[in-house]
């Protein structure tokens, strides 16, 4: 078996009196689509954040590539390999699409690089090219989520965190957006996705996690998920047709 670039266990957040996150335990091998499912609330969001730096960990455990990162900070973790394009983009909206992609690259110790990380963000997304000298502010929705996604892949990760990459999108954008995770995945790229469309992700994954009320519930291959209506009418919230 691969061994695992990431293993997350017994992960919880809390802010205040509030939990974010109760109990989480996750492993992405090299080179795999994980998924990590559930409805809003269910803590997906605060779990990638957790592992990224963004927020710090009340307990449990974050090792990435046999390193503990538990607790470190964001500019750290992410100089690792370790990227995160999150939920509601995070754009300097002020700021041209270049500009933005220059910023994802700031962690990279060579600078020569720079060019041609560019010019392979710009072939996955050929619209950010023609958009290079635009403000980030006035980009589409979809035009965001690329420009959100190409800045991570600025530093180079080894691991690619997704958090909620269909969100609000149009069914063409979400369709482009998943060919092109397909493609970085057979060019080698690790992938952990969290996602609410659960059918979309469960295509790809080759395996899943499942919270609910921030806690891992259930686990096991993609495809076995995507075929067990019970799992997906109890845990998934999905409706299923009736014999």
């Amino acid at each position: 078996m691969t061994a695992p670039l990431l293993r997350v266990a017994k992960l919880a957040v809390r802010y205040g009196d509030l939990v974010g996150v109760a109990d989480v335990s996750l492993t992405v091998p090299q080179g795999a689509v994980v998924a990590l499912l559930g409805s809003n609330g269910a803590g997906k969001t605060t779990t990638l954040n957790a592992i990224a730096g963004l927020v710090a960990p009340a307990g449990g455990t974050v090792v990435w590539r046999d390193r503990d990162i538990t607790g470190k900070p964001a500019y750290a973790i992410v100089s690792t390999g370790l990227a995160l394009a999150p939920e509601g983009w995070r754009l300097f909206v002020q700021q041209t699409v270049e500009q933005n992609l220059r910023l994802g690259a700031t962690v990279l110790p060579d600078k020569k690089r720079v060019p041609a990380l560019l010019e392979r963000v710009f072939t996955l997304f050929p619209r950010l090219a023609e958009r290079r000298r635009q403000r980030a502010g006035t980009l589409s929705g979809g035009e965001r989520q690329m420009l959100a996604t190409g800045r991570a892949l600025m530093s180079d990760p080894k691991l690619l965190m997704l958090d909620e990459p269909s969100l609000g999108l149009a069914p063409a954008v979400v369709e482009s957006m998943y060919d092109t995770l397909g493609r970085l995945r057979r060019e080698g790229l690790t992938l952990l996705l969290a996602e609410q469309a659960v059918e979309l992700a469960l295509e790809v994954a080759d395996y899943a996690y499942v919270l609910q009320t921030g806690r891992t519930v259930l686990e096991g291959p993609g495809a076995q998920l995507a075929d067990d209506k019970d799992v997906q009418r109890i845990y998934l919230g999905l409706e299923t047709e009736t014999r």
